[in-house]
């Protein structure tokens, strides 16, 4: 029976608590993506004790902040008030929904300021965090990290497939492609299903059929519905709910760019724009705009006004789409459905938990279009997803060879292959793409092999 999941952010979490320029860590993410889980167990494992406050559960513990944000006078309360004796290094203060405390959140700062050998966690949502940003956000004195869903790669390490994870994240596609690709490519087409809320992880692990893995999905949908009521402005819930639910529609088009008039036949920009960034600054959708240009810096050829959305997690699309779940048992539907939509999902979900800010370039002729476009290392690469073996890149070619980018990147159901302008790397290596792309820029710029 699996209790527990492998997150890859604990090993961040450990370097963090070893830094000696360490802040105050504020550790952002969507609801449900295991925030508390992983702050008690880093507590567990590297702490003597865990003073924790839950804002969301505790309205009282607020009272604690109300006077002034001393951290001394803190502490000694927060003592008094759990119980529990803090002592650096030793004790994890840990506190849990801090969106819910403005004044908790303001503290952070007085903590990095007068006691930078505290240990202080806080976890916040998108939404609560961003809304205090102007007033109560202690800019430049924390440290930020964000929890996204499980990943491919975490999924396989939690699914008992530790060696082959540690290869793709390596960006070690060449040695793992032949042998081990038929493997992968099953274990892909389930994790597309299930996707990386750690619920749905925890109960595919433990055998669940899909029919109750859907069973939890919705019961999270459900939970973030509540959300829009209960935390959106009044005049914005009937619209954020519009866009939330239309999202599946605006996937399946052949074109991904996101129009309005699916949300509402007549609708226009200024209509939905705010409940759009709602959705995102909740962490539930990314929004991936359109470049004018395959040229550094990406961000500075953003056309704001053209963009394509995603949501989080590709197993919640699957429930808010309502696939019917027989899809895991047929080999390449689940890379196909939606027009392949569900493979652009997935590969944008990688591409953000990697840390990469994601964009996408389109022909103003409309004759040619990259699904995603990223920079590393001052060096641009368009990256276009198939979702089968279909190898033809007219697209990718033209802007490789228009804009002179060194290389450019496919993925597909296809096997590993590097050629003279692009690499073709798996669905399922797709994890590796950092690493995979530190070790071959040289060879690409300067011609030299590998």
């Amino acid at each position: 029976m699996v209790e527990k999941l492998h997150r890859d952010l604990m090993g961040s979490l450990d370097e963090w608590r070893q830094r000696p320029d360490r802040k105050p860590l504020l550790l952002r993410g969507a609801r449900q993506t295991g925030k508390t889980w992983l702050v008690n167990e880093f507590g567990r494992r590297y702490y003597d004790d865990v003073l924790r406050i839950d804002f969301l559960r505790d309205a009282d513990a607020a009272d604690l902040f109300e006077g002034n944000l001393d951290p001394s006078r803190i502490l000694s309360d927060l003592s008094m008030y759990t119980g529990i004796d803090v002592s650096a290094g030793k004790t994890l203060v840990f506190f849990d929904e801090v969106q819910e405390c403005p004044r908790a959140l303001t503290s952070l700062k007085y903590f990095c300021e007068e006691a930078p050998e505290q240990h202080i966690i806080a976890t916040g949502s998108y939404m609560g965090v961003s809304k205090h940003r102007d007033s109560s956000f202690p800019v430049g004195k924390v440290n930020m990290l964000t929890l996204h869903p499980l990943t491919f790669a975490e999924y396989l390490e939690n699914a008992g497939q530790e060696r082959l994870a540690e290869h793709i994240v390596a960006g070690d596609v060449e040695h793992v492609a032949g042998p081990f690709a038929t493997r992968l490519e099953d274990l892909l087409k389930r994790y597309m299903v299930v996707g990386g809320m750690p619920a749905a992880v925890l109960a595919h692990l433990n055998g669940a059929g899909i029919g109750t893995i859907r069973g939890i999905q919705r019961d999270i949908l459900d939970a973030y519905d509540l959300d829009f009521s209960k935390h959106a402005p009044s005049r914005l819930v009937d619209r954020i709910r519009l866009v939330w639910h239309t999202m599946p529609a605006q996937l399946a088009k052949e074109n991904r760019k996101f129009v309005y008039g699916v949300v509402r036949p007549g609708a226009r920009a200024r209509d939905f724009e705010e409940s759009i960034t709602w959705l995102r600054d909740y962490g539930i959708i990314h929004q991936i705009h359109c470049v004018t240009a395959l040229r550094e810096p990406l961000n500075g050829y953003v056309d704001t006004s053209t963009f394509k959305m995603f949501i989080s997690d590709i197993g919640l699309l699957c429930a808010l789409a309502d696939l019917e779940p027989s899809i895991i048992t047929e080999r390449q539907r689940v890379f196909t459905e939606f027009k392949g939509a569900l493979a652009e999902q997935y590969v944008c979900q990688q591409l953000v938990a990697a840390g990469y800010q994601p964009t996408y370039w389109a022909n103003p002729n409309g004759h040619a279009e990259i699904d995603f476009s990223i920079d590393q290392d001052g060096v641009v690469y368009p990256i276009e997803v198939k979702a089968e073996q279909n190898l033809k890149a007219k697209s990718l070619r033209y802007a490789r060879d228009h804009f002179t980018l060194p290389h450019a990147i496919r993925t597909s159901l296809a096997g590993y292959r590097d050629e003279s302008w692009v690499a073709n790397l798996p669905l399922w290596a797709i994890n590796g793409l950092k690493p995979y792309l530190k070790r071959h820029a040289d060879a690409w710029t300067t011609g030299n092999s590998v």
